[in-house]
Parts: structure tokens; sequence; C-alpha cells
């Protein structure tokens, strides 16, 4: 079966070019639909199989170029130049356009299971080597469209987002050279693997999770567009305390603000409202958590302060910058935990959860729960704001995020949101009061890490040599 013909060649690669571009767009974005990718890349490499090369892979490249324009906003909401865009949109059209010249090659000269996974393995190689190579980690990953669909995220429980992205694009390729070969039992056996995982996915998801529970509290205010200092900020953070005040009241044992909320020196301004913070916490019995511009002579941080009832303050600082907006930042190089009355608790700070291996770190000292001040964009407020969420079924704890233009969110180890409102919900202050378990999950993951990532990488090589030597 073809898609083309020698006479229907360009009409073929229009219909392929715009139909995937739609479902790209839709399947990929900041509120991405997580169905759509499953199908986005089958009629671009579909049409790849045809008699002649040119359309699939100029369709392929057309398609995945205007698909990335989903971005465009976030884009420009980041004030990033249209060169950091282009880059971006270019760069996956450029991967996607390579692997479908690959998948082609080797089922043209017989490499069947060559060409099947060739792309899955092309791709993701694209996203490990981005992640180790940009500051911004393993954002951007296709694995993070599938965060609804509950139980193939169990999958980043044993190999990271790596086996997501993998296998998002090992059904288009397999559906694409069984309609093309009219060969049903390629296409039956990628679905006998994804079966495989929603199964082992179903039955994680059931199993109850063990242990206690704790009442957790979330505030954030959109009221305060920029980073308070001086009274402004002893002023800010005595609010703050006010309404955690209110939901130690209500049973809050932990309670987290938001990230950068004051500027604060280490012996001057902002010491007044971080002292009122530490009465509360004294007063109520509850651990606060709350993130600031901590300035130690020349050394700035992005920090979270975590105060306890009747003992010093603990410190972290960030790890992983968010360029241009905090170059100036010193980057922190140690983890926090502390330990509750019933519990493991870790800390980090927002774009720290957009990265593998700190979490797993995290992971390793067997944290119950990891509570992140956050601060997003509005507009990336589900994109951005629930990427932490896939740490959490990776690593095995379970989540407290603040974000201000964001969301207040609380999921366990399984992906699932246990409570969450927007940041602009309620002036000045957004508050949320929720039960989270406190239960850490050991995974596979944990012991063996990118190991999927890697293999990833060894299949791409073992098919560009199966290049070579196929006949």
């Amino acid at each position: 079966m073809e898609f083309e013909g020698k006479g229907n060649a360009i009409p073929a690669a229009i219909v392929a070019t715009i139909v995937s571009a739609i479902l790209i767009w839709f399947g990929t974005g900041l509120e991405p639909l997580w169905p759509l990718l499953w199908l986005a890349p089958f009629p671009l490499l579909l049409l790849c199989l045809g008699p002649r090369a040119w359309p699939g892979l100029v369709a392929t490249g057309a398609a995945w170029f205007v698909g990335a324009f989903s971005f465009w906003n976030y884009f420009r909401v980041l004030q990033s130049p249209p060169t950091a865009f282009l880059a971006f949109a270019a760069s996956i059209s450029a991967v996607m356009t390579l692997s479908a010249f690959l998948f082609r090659a080797l089922v043209k000269k017989g490499a069947v299971w060559g060409g099947l996974l060739a792309v899955p393995a092309i791709v993701v190689s694209f996203e490990y080597l981005r992640n180790i190579a940009t500051p911004h980690g393993t954002a951007g990953s296709f694995a993070y469209t599938q965060l609804r669909f509950l139980p193939f995220l169990q999958l980043a429980s044993i190999t990271g987002p790596w086996g997501l992205t993998f296998l998002l694009m090992l059904f288009p390729a397999s559906l694409a050279i069984a309609v093309h070969l009219r060969r049903a039992w390629i296409l039956l056996a990628s679905c006998c693997v994804l079966a495989a995982v929603l199964v082992f996915g179903s039955i994680r998801l059931a199993l109850p999770q063990t242990g206690q529970a704790i009442s957790v509290g979330l505030i954030a205010s959109d009221a305060q567009t920029g980073i308070a200092a001086g009274n402004r900020a002893d002023d800010l953070l005595a609010r703050y305390a006010g309404a955690a005040k209110q939901l130690a009241a209500r049973g809050a044992r932990i309670i987290v603000l938001p990230e950068k909320l004051a500027t604060v020196l280490a012996s001057g301004a902002g010491e007044e409202g971080n002292a009122v913070l530490q009465r509360v916490a004294d007063d109520t019995g509850a651990a606060l958590i709350a993130g600031e511009v901590m300035v130690e002579g020349p050394a700035h941080y992005n920090q979270a302060r975590v105060f306890r009832p009747g003992t010093q303050p603990l410190a972290y600082n960030k790890h992983h910058m968010l360029p241009p907006f905090e170059d100036p930042l010193t980057p922190g190089t140690t983890t926090l935990t502390f330990a509750g009355p019933t519990g493991t608790y870790g800390v980090a700070i927002c774009k720290d959860m957009d990265f593998t291996p700190l979490p797993r770190d995290y992971g390793r000292l067997a944290a119950d729960l990891m509570l992140v001040p956050a601060w997003d964009f509005n507009i990336d407020r589900a994109w951005h704001g629930h990427i932490a969420i896939m740490r959490a079924v990776e690593d095995g704890f379970n989540l407290v995020r603040s974000a201000r233009n964001g969301y207040l969110t609380v999921a366990n180890n399984r992906g699932r949101i246990l409570a969450e409102k927007r940041s602009d919900a309620q002036m000045p202050f957004a508050t949320l009061l929720a039960t989270v378990p406190l239960h850490h999950s050991a995974t596979l993951y944990l012991l063996f890490g990118d190991w999927f990532a890697w293999l990833s990488c060894v299949l791409l090589a073992v098919c560009i040599a199966r290049l070579f030597i196929a006949k």
C-alpha cells in the first residue's frame, strides 16, 4: 500500500504535512492533548515509505517545524529572541527529518526491525543529549505530553522519561511499516509491548500506599509581581506569615511558600520578616518553607529557608538557574533533607525539578515528600508546573509545589494530582490545604538511572551500522 503514487506526490505531501502539523500542534504545546502525539508522526512516516524520498522528508521537516510554533507565545513571554525559538523549532525539525530518513533507508533495504527502532532511538538520543548539554534539562521532552495518561506514566519508575518518548515514537513507526508492508504482526508486536506497560502501570496504580499521611498547606500571591526588598520584604513576609498561621490553625503541619519572595541580607533587611516566620513555626508547631534571594557578601543565592519549631532555620540553595533571569545568582551544590515527626522531607526549588539527577539523589535519600517553592510565568502553569510530577513517579516521593503565577499542586508518587489551585484563584493570597501520604516507593529508575537513554544511544549506533551493512 502506497500513500502517494507517481502522479500525486505533492498533494500527498501537503495532506500529510497539514494533518501531522495539526496533531503535533495540539499534541505538544503548553496544554497537550495526550492521545494526539501517538498518531502525529504516522502520516509522515507512511509517506516516507513511498516511491520517492523527498516528499516524505520535506513534509516531515515542515510539519514538525510548523507544529513547534505551539511554543511561540511561550518564548515571547520568556523574552527570548526570535533566533532562540527558530533554533528550537529547527532542531526538532532536523532531528525528526533525520529519523525519517534513517527509517526509510533501513526499511527499503529490508532491515525492518532496524527501521522500526531507528525513529524512537534517534529521538530519545536527541532528548538525552539536549538534557545534558543545555540549561533546560528534560524540559521539552515528548514524555511530558503523557502526564495525564497515568497507566503509561508509571513506566517512568523504570526508564525515566526516556522510555515514554521511545514508545511514543515506536507506535507510529510500527503502524506505518505495518500498513506499507501489510504485515500486521509488526503492529501487533508494538501493541503487545504497550499492553505490557499499561498492565504494569495499572497494577502499580492499584497498589495501596502504606504509611501515614500529613496535612500540608500551600500559599501563593500573584499580587506581588517582583522580588520585595527592604521594608517591603519585611511587610510581605509578615503577611505570608499571617496566612501561614491560619493554615496551621486548620491543621497544616508543613506549609510551603513560593520562590524568591524577598531579598534578604544575611544580617539586615528582611530578617525581621524571617523572624515573624520563625515565630509562626514556634507558636504552631508547623514547619514553613519560604523562597528568598539571600545576599551574603558578593554572593546572591536563590534560597529556600526552612523554619522549624524551636530550632535554627535551615537553608537550601537552588542548583539550576533559569537563564538569563538568574544568571547573576550563585548555584547551590548540596541537597537538604530534614526529619519530621512522621517522615523525611527534601527541599528543591522550581527549575531543579526539570533535571533528573538532583531529584534522584533525593529519592536515594528515601525522601517521603519533596517541598518545592516555585515561580512560573502563568502561561506555563501546567506545562512547566507539572514537570515535577514526572520526578515524583521516577524517584518514589510525594510532591508539594507552591508557585506564584502558577499552580499550588499536591501530587503523590504515582503522578496523581491530589489537590490543585491556581495562584490567582484568591486575592491577595491563594491558599490550599490538603492531605498527602508520607511513603517512599523504591523504583528501578533509582537503581539504574538513565539506563534507557544509554540503551537508546546504543540502538541508534546499531541502526546506523545496519544501514551500511544491509543489502
